[in-house]
């Protein structure tokens, strides 16, 4: 926060820094800590237009903050005697270690480890001054985007298949890098780039995934899968020889579709713990969850065959999720801080209706989407559809065969303020129609 923490990190070895509340102060914020409740007095962290009225911060408090930091690091360094700030880095015998341990707040540590400055031979730098080879030569991704040509250069549809093993990560990320730059987030037609992959994926599978890109896993994923998805499709199914029971093993790890944006993730088995955490616009099915399912969501929509963990909808603020709760008790396991539960509101004429529709896998999920308070069975229906259709998945079968019996069994979680500002929206935009017919 002050110049002495900048030359005590850099003494320490660092030579970049993050700063965080004190310039957020220097813009008017007075720690109330309460920016999750939007009523910060100060309008820095609020949507209320009202409380952001009263925000005076300006970009200009910042910068003269940094400047008094900057003012206060090179004082400092000119009384070491450093010329630049390279030259101290690394540096820690300029630590008063001595008094640092003898501190009545460190009484029973010892950093002498810590503040150990190791012997360097001559010509060995001490701090950073070297790009690190990160291998980005030698990753999957290379091969992928070799594969892609066709539908990179002129939008030519293309199959492929590549083995895959737990050290390749983030795999499909470069070459959603590739089709992000070359036609932006509308990115390519659905399908264009289709990936088989077999093995087990290593973290962070289809982070990014852009639109136009599938990624079919026949195998398992490791954490991660889908972080920040971006349009892309991710289909995730056991090997048919593994011999196991989908519904009941864990297919991919924890901290599953972190942060999407838009997309379409299916996965044939459970997930692990925070599935689809901070998800904001996409599309899932999973077969079970661990703890913390649906954490912080705020927008988009996630089917969930089978149980979950504790904790579910924790903080979740947009969106919906369906639940087969087949065993009643998915309330005992629900946070229901800013969430309520119901049930399906059963139309029998379009239940069977939707059951003779089973093979509408292709259907747009946009025509399903439109208003999250309705359209729930058609709505289920599509997703379970499609699930079906990309994972083959026996749950996703049994459901639709049985589906006017197991349809009472599903609940809706959704959150009450999302619910009450989707009726503000939808009524305003009514008022703005009927204003334009009258005109």
């Amino acid at each position: 926060r002050t110049g002495r923490d900048v030359i005590v990190g850099a003494l320490l070895g660092a030579d970049e820094f993050g700063f965080a509340t004190a310039p957020l102060i220097a813009a008017g914020c007075i720690m109330l800590r309460k920016c999750h409740l939007n009523t910060c007095p100060v309008g820095v962290a609020t949507q209320d237009p009202v409380l952001r009225a009263r925000f005076t911060g300006t970009p200009e408090h910042v910068v003269n903050f940094f400047f008094f930091v900057a003012e206060e690091v090179r004082e400092m360094m000119a009384a070491m005697g450093y010329r630049k700030f390279q030259e101290m880095v690394g540096q820690s015998d300029w630590l008063n270690k001595d008094r640092a341990i003898d501190h009545w707040k460190a009484r029973g540590l010892d950093f002498t480890k810590l503040l150990h400055k190791p012997h360097a031979p001559k010509g060995v730098a001490i701090r950073h001054c070297e790009a690190q080879d990160h291998g980005l030569d030698k990753v999957l991704d290379n091969k992928l985007i070799e594969a892609a040509k066709p539908a990179l250069d002129a939008k030519k549809p293309i199959k492929a298949e590549f083995a895959i093993k737990n050290t390749d990560r983030t795999a499909g990320t470069m070459l959603s890098g590739r089709i992000a730059k070359r036609y932006g987030h509308i990115g390519l037609p659905e399908d264009t780039i289709w990936l088989t992959f077999k093995g087990t994926a290593g973290q962070s599978f289809g982070a990014w995934a852009a639109r136009g890109l599938t990624l079919d896993l026949v195998g398992e994923g490791n954490d991660y899968v889908g972080k920040g998805l971006s349009g892309g499709k991710i289909i995730v199914r056991p090997d048919p020889k593994s011999g196991i029971v989908p519904e009941e093993s864990i297919i991919v790890g924890n901290t599953v579709m972190y942060g999407a944006i838009t997309g379409e993730c299916y996965f044939r088995g459970v997930a692990g713990e925070r599935f689809a955490v901070r998800n904001s616009g996409a599309y899932a099915v999973v077969e079970g969850t661990g703890d913390h399912g649906c954490e912080y969501m705020t927008g988009g929509c996630v089917v969930v065959l089978g149980p979950t963990g504790r904790n579910f909808a924790a903080g979740m603020s947009g969106g919906v999720a369906y639940v087969l709760d087949e065993a009643g008790d998915l309330e005992t396991r629900l946070n229901k801080e800013m969430v309520e539960i119901e049930t399906l509101a059963i139309d029998v004429a379009l239940i069977e209706k939707l059951a003779k529709g089973n093979g509408e896998a292709t259907r747009q999920l946009a025509e399903v989407m439109l208003d999250m308070r309705e359209q729930d069975l058609e709505r289920l229906h599509t997703l379970i559809v499609r699930h079906a259709h990309y994972t083959n998945s026996t749950k996703a079968q049994a459901i639709l065969a049985d589906w006017a019996s197991t349809v009472p069994k599903f609940k809706k979680v959704m959150p009450f303020e999302y619910r009450r500002a989707l009726t503000e929206l939808a009524k305003a935009k009514a008022a703005a129609a009927a204003e334009r017919v009258q005109a």
